[in-house]
């Protein structure tokens, strides 16, 4: 190969990414407007005022009986027990969440989806609805928790000997006054929601886990109790309101017609039994005729 063939061909094999990619967020755009535009917006009749009230409520309830102890005890807890919660508090960071799934999104849009044989084109698929998901109810609730805890301005536990558990200050653009709601325990919520979405049956052990990680922010001297519980309740709220409208999109979710969506049969993030015996029988013909060749 010469020297100028070798810049022709990269330059081309970059042309041809670039139109894949294209195509195929183009056809994704289309596919959206279309199933926008063809299903009515029917959702199922969700008590979101009775919801909300009772999140408030709890948050309130939390933060009358419980902030002003976890101010006076933060710095009292066990150094064991706090670098335990701090090593698990990091698992409320967003970038756990939202990194893979751009990435995989990434990956989809690079992807020759017509060359694919049908059932890795369904895994691909769903792989790719279910990163769209996580992005959604992640980075939604994230945006918008940022913008009430800015917005907000309660100063964090830290200055509790001196401001108080209620000191307000609206618009400080400073992290130490961004304490309600926490940003952890909203990602915590989110992933909880998604997970309830999926797997409803397992619904009490997702429950244990996020609300455990959520509270280490209590333990690490970072939020108020009623931090945690408020952001935890808006991650929930985003993650069901996406599947809702997931569900309209018909990606993931069929219509509901109970109080939540329900995951399609053909959902699945890891590959069947069936395509895994089509997949070994193929090879299996492919090794046969390799061998029969003289």
């Amino acid at each position: 190969m010469s020297t100028l063939e070798c810049p022709y061909k990269l330059n081309m094999s970059a042309v041809a990414l670039y139109r894949r990619s294209l195509g195929n967020f183009l056809d994704t755009i289309a596919i959206v407007r279309r199933r926008f535009a063809m299903r009515p917006a029917r959702y199922p009749e969700i008590p979101w005022f009775v919801g909300v009230f009772a999140w408030l409520l709890l948050a309130v309830a939390v933060g009358l009986s419980l902030d002003s102890t976890a101010g006076r005890m933060r710095g009292e807890w066990t150094p064991g027990f706090v670098h335990f919660a701090d090593f698990f508090t990091d698992f409320g960071l967003g970038g756990w969440y939202l990194i893979p799934a751009a990435l995989c999104l990434v990956a989809a849009n690079l992807t020759d989806w017509r060359r694919l044989p049908r059932e890795t084109r369904l895994l691909v698929y769903n792989w790719t609805c279910f990163a769209f998901l996580v992005l959604c109810a992640v980075g939604l609730s994230g945006l918008a928790v940022n913008l009430l805890k800015y917005g907000i301005g309660r100063a964090r536990p830290l200055y509790f000997n001196d401001l108080g558990v209620l000191s307000l200050h609206p618009f400080a653009m400073d992290a130490r006054f961004a304490g309600f709601p926490s940003g952890h325990a909203t990602t915590m919520g989110a992933v909880f929601g998604i997970l309830l979405l999926l797997f409803p049956k397992r619904w009490h052990i997702a429950l244990a886990v996020m609300a455990c990680t959520a509270s280490t922010r209590v333990f690490v001297g970072a939020h108020y109790p009623s931090d945690t519980v408020a952001g935890f309740g808006l991650g929930l709220a985003s993650a069901i309101v996406s599947g809702l409208v997931f569900a309209r999109l018909g990606f993931i979710f069929r219509r509901p017609s109970s109080t939540r969506p329900v995951p399609k049969r053909t959902f699945r993030l890891l590959p069947s039994s069936r395509s895994k015996d089509t997949a070994s029988q193929a090879r299996r013909r492919r090794e046969q005729l390799s061998a029969d060749r003289p």
